[in-house]
């Protein structure tokens, strides 16, 4: 494999990082992030045509490995990263005219930015599923500075309460790698191949399944709390509510993902171990709890940036149901509402952010009207709150429709509860979001004019997905399907 793409996507986030906490207050710097994040993104296209062509490979030694299954979630993190970069220079400058942020703090958010997306694509490549532990770590470290960003009494609580449990879920993540290390050591022995991802799926069917169960329930319960799953939720929505509306788009659209995938590839190897479908039926057990829960706890919400974290963990637990139900078509469902999900979520968190600008708040008893005070902000929420909600023809009707019938064939018993938790959310944020957009009301122009591109970009790529689905995008989905299982 010519490792020159690789090297090239993690070593411009890094570098540019790395400059961008010398030089981020200076005036090219907001280029400087879309430039890097341009660049990374071009590297991760390169990348994923050479492992269309020419299949899976190594990088680095055996350090890292890159295959149909995490090269998608690649490309998805790099285009997310792009277009939130594109999407943050209007907003905080917005921010800065308003007094919420200062030169200091923007270049820690532009130098922690390109940080977050190094690590969260060292997690995504990494072969070793103890680097893959540290990258997530790091991940976390870099968030927790992003979401204290305003310096608010409650982005500082949120920040902790963030750092908090997902250092302890993070924690039980660990332990559950010294066991999954433990089992694996003594079928490998001591040849150093013991935590690579690649040698373990060959001798998967050989580990201690007692061992790898327990090495299972810590690692979904520590990369389970990074999922957002209930009862490991609570930091979730109050760092969206208080940490910055980009910080809330990559955490809703990227970070879920990256802690799901670990959740996957350590799945791949406990279903190997363990023949009775014990991490299938776990996961579905989680992901069905968490559905439930957030539909329900959509409908008290009065911050909108609280209620579309309540939706993502919504949406995560759906996700987890699907890969817990297992085989080919549940698989395929989950990585096309993981894509969906990712695309449309962090279209809405920035229609949100020059909403809440818009009209001074983030209550949304207070957002009115934004139909009229803003048609394009108005119609970017409204479309995209319909597509999150899966509406036809947009792409989640799609993934959520093949959830559902897959349940219905062959886990009859968890249909009601999917339907009630749909049915529920559905009719909590429709009913706030419409008076939003709908109502009368008054707002000050903004002091600069808001990035909308990225919303309707996201959201036409949804509809495009809902509407026709390429071929190799099919193809694409179906060989990560089959790795899963």
């Amino acid at each position: 494999m010519n490792v020159d793409f690789f090297i090239l996507m993690l070593a411009i986030p890094l570098v540019s990082g790395a400059l961008l906490i010398f030089a981020g207050e200076r005036d090219w710097a907001p280029h400087l992030n879309i430039i890097a994040s341009a660049g990374t993104f071009l590297a991760s296209v390169l990348l994923t045509m050479e492992i269309i062509d020419h299949g899976a490979r190594f990088a680095l030694g055996e350090q890292f490995f890159i295959d149909s299954m995490n090269v998608f979630f690649v490309t998805l993190t790099t285009f997310v990263g792009l277009t939130t970069s594109i999407f943050f220079g209007p907003y905080m400058r917005n921010e800065e005219a308003h007094g919420r942020l200062t030169k200091p703090r923007l270049r820690l958010y532009k130098s922690m930015f390109q940080l977050f997306m190094f690590t969260m694509l060292i997690a995504l490549t990494t072969n070793n599923l103890g680097l893959l532990w540290v990258a997530m770590e790091a991940a976390t470290l870099t968030t927790v500075l992003l979401v204290s960003l305003y310096r608010t009494s409650a982005s500082q609580e949120a920040a902790w309460k963030y750092f908090i449990l997902c250092g302890v879920g993070i924690a039980q993540a660990l332990f559950g790698t010294i066991l999954l290390y433990f089992a694996a050591e003594r079928v490998l022995g001591e040849t150093g191949n013991a935590l690579l991802w690649t040698h373990l799926v060959d001798v998967k069917g050989q580990l201690n399944p007692t061992i790898m169960a327990i090495s299972f329930i810590f690692l979904l319960v520590g990369y389970g709390t990074k999922v957002g799953l209930a009862p490991l939720h609570n930091w979730l929505p109050d760092a969206h509510a208080e940490g910055p509306t980009p910080v809330s788009a990559v955490l809703s659209g990227l970070l879920l993902n990256v802690a799901l995938y670990a959740i996957l590839r350590c799945k791949v190897l406990a279903d190997g171990a363990i023949p009775t479908g014990f991490a299938g039926n776990l996961m579905m057990g989680f992901g069905l709890l968490t559905l439930v829960v957030a539909a329900f706890f959509l409908a008290r919400q009065k911050d909108v940036k609280r209620m579309f974290a309540y939706s993502s963990i919504e949406h995560m637990g759906l996700i987890t149901f699907a890969f817990g139900m297992g085989g080919a078509t549940a698989n395929f469902a989950g990585l096309l509402h993981m894509t969906m999900h990712s695309l449309t979520k962090s279209a809405i968190f920035f229609a949100v952010g020059h909403a809440a600008q818009k009209c001074g708040t983030q209550i949304m008893e207070d957002i009115r009207g934004l139909i009229k005070i803003n048609p394009v902000i108005g119609w970017g929420l409204m479309l995209g709150t319909l597509a999150i909600l899966g509406m036809p023809p947009f792409g989640v009707f799609a993934s959520e429709f093949m959830i559902l019938t897959h349940a219905i064939k062959y886990f009859p018993w968890a249909t009601p509860f999917l339907l009630i938790a749909l049915g529920v959310a559905f009719a909590a944020i429709f009913g706030k979001v419409q008076p939003m957009v709908f109502d009368e009301a008054h707002a000050k122009p903004l002091p600069h004019a808001p990035a909308i591109t990225p919303v309707f970009l996201h959201l036409g790529i949804v509809l495009m997905i809902g509407l026709y689905m390429p071929p190799y995008l099919v193809r694409w989905f179906q060989e990560a399907a089959k790795m899963m299982g």
